[in-house]
């Protein structure tokens, strides 16, 4: 399984289950990704169609590109009675954002329509363009209702996306959806993110394919891993070129500019919202971060000289043919 790659063709398949060795299987389009889900085991059909029926309902409710969901309403009003789901997202993009000294923001979304990576209508904007809207990224200023089920901004200017987390909590539902029907061995692949439910049916572990970022068919590394979700960011995934520079969507919430902290890309085996803020930070913050840090995951670094870095929690499950550095928790 290749780790980020990406379709822009809708895609709407499926594979009958013949046994336990063939899943039952869909391929389709959503959240501004290709999207794939197998499910092995005897209500493989019915756990697949039950996921491609979530992911549409939290697409319709997450997305900033549809102007009826719930994120777009409250980034228009400034207050909006949400969802059960869309509440524990921003609740934990909060969290998160304050516990990587805001790397990972989701405030950030003034600036990624500026850049026009929302409309692909790009765009490099002037300092004086940038710095204004620096002053309306304050996480402070999301306040939170839960008796009331509402979420309101403070600041006027705010808006929020939820692009860099929903992923991962959207495969983590996919994953309880499978549980809920009994299946034992299945896998979630959602662009860059990669979920995997117990082991493959034959007992072996998953192999999941690290992508190179400077090479589109090959590896950094092989994973093998089960029940784990492995999320990769990088600037390769979304960017575009002008005069000669190449500038790409993961965006310093510091100063306003695509990140440029000496990492390529970033592997969390845990969280999507992490693989955002490790990126960001670059690679002394985020190993500084992971030794720190409460949060239990794993991760796989590759800086812009080369050099692979892993942390010891995956040392005996991670394979390369490039020179590996550990680095202990």
């Amino acid at each position: 399984m290749l780790v980020g790659c990406s379709n822009e063709n809708e895609v709407n398949t499926s594979k009958t289950t013949v046994n336990d060795t063939i899943p039952a299987s869909k391929e389709f389009f959503a959240m501004d990704t290709y999207m794939e889900v197998d499910a092995y085991g005897d209500n493989g059909e019915k756990a697949v169609a039950k996921a491609e029926k979530e992911v549409n309902k939290l697409d319709s409710i997450l997305s900033t590109g549809k102007s009826t969901s719930e994120i777009s309403k409250l980034n228009k009003n400034k207050k909006q009675v949400v969802s059960a789901d869309t509440m524990s997202l921003i609740k934990e993009s909060v969290k998160i954002s304050k516990a990587t000294n805001s790397a990972f923001n989701p405030t950030i979304y003034p600036l990624m329509e500026l850049w026009g990576f929302t409309t692909k209508n790009y765009y490099v904007p002037k300092d004086n363009e940038i710095k204004p809207l620096l002053n309306h990224m304050d996480i402070d200023n999301i306040k939170i209702d839960e008796r009331k089920n509402e979420v309101s901004f403070k600041d006027s200017n705010m808006k929020i996306d939820l692009g860099a987390i929903a992923k991962g909590y959207t495969s983590s539902k996919i994953i309880d959806i499978f549980k809920e029907n009994n299946i034992k061995s299945g896998m979630v692949t959602l662009g860059g993110n990669v979920q995997v439910l117990g082991k493959k049916p034959d007992g072996s572990l998953w192999k999941v394919g690290i992508q190179n970022p400077i090479g589109e068919d090959e590896y950094l590394g092989v994973l093998q891993t089960s029940d784990k979700a492995v999320i990769t960011s990088g600037g390769y995934e979304r960017n575009f070129t002008k005069n000669g520079k190449t500038y790409h969507h993961i965006l310093d919430p510091s100063n306003g500019y695509p990140a440029n902290n000496g990492l390529t890309s970033v592997t969390i085996i845990s969280s999507d919202a992490l693989s955002t803020s490790l990126f960001v930070m670059g690679k002394d913050k985020a190993i500084d971060f992971y030794k720190k840090s409460n949060y239990n995951f794993d991760f796989i670094l590759y800086t812009s000289d080369n050099k692979l870095i892993i942390s010891d929690g995956i040392k005996d499950i991670f394979s390369s043919d490039l020179d590996i550095k550990v680095v202990n928790k």
